[in-house]
């Protein structure tokens, strides 16, 4: 299988995690990590529910895999999320050694990998990681367009 069809492949998976975010009223953003084409853990946001302005889907997924695999450093490892990283999620990113970046919608409003700012290769970071933007970004869009709309 070849790396966009990959990337496809598990940008559907970080998907239904927005969709179960979504049906728990969190806003439906969902991600996957993935080592070695392997699936360490998935997450999809939780900062209503956790009354956590921190528990982004990323941050969710970072907390997990850290304690799945026993390291803060998440080396060599793939993130999936259905929405472009904020500052925050960015930041945690670098922390923890991400290598490649994988995001379907593009955020206007608060994405920090080429929308609203492009943060990824700041020089306040000390580790550069690969992003790759627009992977199913139609369904990622659509279904947080159809959320807040529903809030409305």
């Amino acid at each position: 299988m070849n790396s966009k069809t990959l990337d496809f492949q598990w940008m559907k998976l970080a998907l239904k995690q927005a969709s179960l975010a979504e049906k728990i009223g969190e806003v439906p953003v969902g991600a996957v990590l993935i080592k070695n084409n392997q699936l360490i853990e998935i997450a999809h946001n939780q900062s209503i529910n956790n009354n956590d302005p921190s528990a982004h889907a990323e941050i969710q997924l970072l907390r997990k895999a850290g304690k799945k695999l026993s390291n803060y450093r998440l080396s060599n490892t793939t993130l999936y999320v259905t929405l472009e990283p904020c500052t925050m999620c960015l930041g945690a990113m670098v922390h923890a050694r991400i290598e490649r970046v994988v995001f379907g919608a593009y955020d206007e409003k608060t994405g920090v990998c080429g929308s609203c700012q492009n943060l990824v290769n700041s020089a306040c970071f000390n580790h550069t990681i690969t992003i790759q933007g627009g992977i199913l970004a139609d369904e990622c869009k659509e279904l947080l367009q159809q959320f807040f709309k529903r809030r409305r």
